[in-house]
């Protein structure tokens, strides 16, 4: 008799779909996706099956994703988020346990060690806010669930996964902001890639706990991507004096216009800068109208770190404070 009911669940099991491990099925397009990866790039198919079913969905990251700070608020409100005393003070603590690192930053790559301080006091409050999520669901929940930015978040998941297989390290295991941005200095997965460095030299390019790496990545960053100038201005207040300049905004943030056309239509910039300079014309909203600045090549380069000039300019007047404060001043 037990033979009988073994060959009959033999022939129910024979009969039954074969189960396959699959991919998320809240993830529209990952199955092409797994594919590309594994003729472009050798990943193992069912390995990346596997990954891909551990996925969770993050419906929060995409609310959150539609109305960052830099887009929903104007400047006189986001720059009260980060110019504070806490963030000042801790730009200077910072600056004085990490000295060493900086000054290296700045002979390596010539960036000014405030402005180094201050990324990372924007970014993660030096460290004490890196983000909580996993990379792995933050970057597959925009690339397959948020088709404004679908694109840029798909390759963002590529550059991931060709980090992990580089770092030798599980995916699973990253975290980092809603965004994907992972570590202190809270670079993309193709940033990391490009231009994070072992700055101490230890045989890991370690910008999670490890602020050597984050300060001299950053000055790497902002010295190859962004095209950083050593001691040269990053912005400056004008004056429009009832000129119209409404023209001139239109021409983006990546300097164009020679200073001196400014100049001739009556625009007044408060720094004796040389009259051949390209600088960009941008204005911030204040809670008594706009006002007006000239951004130089260097406001530019944190512009690429993010590309928002409400970001470059709170950075700025951040790493000016802790500059100021450490040096007995004000702030």
């Amino acid at each position: 008799m037990r033979k009988t009911i073994t060959a009959l669940i033999v022939i129910v099991y024979a009969f039954l779909p074969l189960r396959v491990v699959a991919a998320d099925n809240d993830l529209p397009g990952i199955d092409d996706f797994i594919d590309e990866m594994t003729v472009q790039h050798g990943f193992d198919k069912n390995e990346l099956n596997q990954l891909f079913t551990e996925i969770e969905v993050k419906e929060n990251i995409l609310r959150v994703i539609s109305r960052p700070a830099e887009k929903s608020k104007p400047w006189y409100e986001y720059r009260r988020i980060f110019l504070t005393p806490e963030h000042i003070q801790g730009g200077v603590s910072f600056w004085e346990l990490n000295q060493h690192s900086l000054a290296r930053a700045q002979e390596v790559f010539g960036v000014a060690p405030e402005v180094i301080v201050a990324i990372l006091g924007v970014e993660t409050r030096y460290g004490r806010h890196t983000g909580r999520y996993r990379v792995i669901d933050s970057l597959a929940t925009l690339a397959f669930r948020y088709p404004p930015r679908s694109r840029f978040f798909r390759q963002q998941l590529v550059e991931f996964l060709l980090l992990t297989r580089e770092e030798n390290r599980d995916p699973r295991h990253f975290t980092g902001s809603y965004a994907g941005a992972m570590g202190l200095a809270q670079f993309m997965p193709d940033s990391f890639r490009d231009y994070a460095v072992d700055f101490d030299q230890d045989g890991w390019r370690d910008i999670w706990e490890n602020p050597e790496d984050a300060v001299g990545s950053i000055a790497n960053f902002l010295k190859r991507k962004g095209g950083w100038q050593a001691k040269a201005p990053v912005v400056s207040a004008a004056a429009a004096n009832g000129v119209d300049y409404r023209h001139w905004l239109q021409q983006g943030l990546k300097p164009s216009i020679p200073l001196r056309q400014l100049r001739q239509e009556g625009i007044e910039v408060a720094e004796p800068i040389p009259e051949d300079e390209l600088v960009s014309l941008f204005q911030l909203e204040q809670e008594k109208g706009p006002e007006l600045w000239v951004g130089f090549h260097n406001f530019y380069a944190i512009i690429r770190y993010n590309p928002s000039p409400l970001y470059a300019m709170a950075v700025y007047q951040l790493a000016e404070a802790i500059k100021a404060q450490r040096e007995g001043g004000s702030s």
